[in-house]
């Protein structure tokens, strides 16, 4: 019994991490023979797709390949990838996701012109990384203001002074259910 691959579960893991973490899983592949892709966007003998829910019709990824539809330049073509030829899985927004080397020869032993591998990405981490949000420096009052805050008083809306102006100040979370 010939062992099972474990490049289509982990290509699978990171499409389903990048779709629930709100990103958009891109692919990275070797086109050879084996590949069905629009030709006039590959470029050194790779194509990199975008394999989102808005961004492909009907995916099915299963151990042997990634078949899809998806527009290029307004036209749906169908899309074969064997999972060989699969290079990369990744966040377009953050770059993590997992590297591959490409086994070709699936179908058509063809020798492809060679292209540099893709830079390393960097490994999924189960804990995510935010960017503080600036906070404004405080402002200073003009002389005399007895300090109330924005919602009152002298220097706030109901107090005759200017009203706050949109956009500024902190930002605020609106939870929209």
């Amino acid at each position: 019994m010939s062992e099972i691959s474990t490049k289509p579960y982990m290509l699978r893991a990171i499409y389903e991490w990048c779709t629930d973490s709100g990103y958009t899983p891109y692919l990275a592949v070797k086109v050879d023979a084996a590949t069905t892709v629009p030709m006039e966007y590959v470029k050194k003998g790779e194509i990199v797709l975008n394999i989102s829910f808005g961004a492909t019709s009907g995916l099915k990824m299963d151990n042997d390949s990634i078949r899809f539809h998806a527009r290029f330049g307004g036209v749906s073509r169908e899309i074969y990838v064997p999972v060989n030829n699969v290079m990369a899985i990744y966040a377009n927004e953050n770059g993590q996701g997992m590297a591959f080397e490409p086994q070709l020869g699936g179908y058509d032993d063809a020798p492809v012109a060679s292209a540099p591998a893709p830079a390393p990405l960097a490994p999924v981490s189960s804990t995510p990384t935010l960017a503080p949000v600036p906070t404004p420096a405080p402002q200073a009052r003009p002389a005399g203001s007895d300090g109330e805050d924005e919602q009152g008083g002298p220097d706030g809306p109901d107090g005759g002074g200017e009203p706050p102006k949109k956009g500024g100040g902190r930002p605020t979370l609106t939870r929209i259910k």
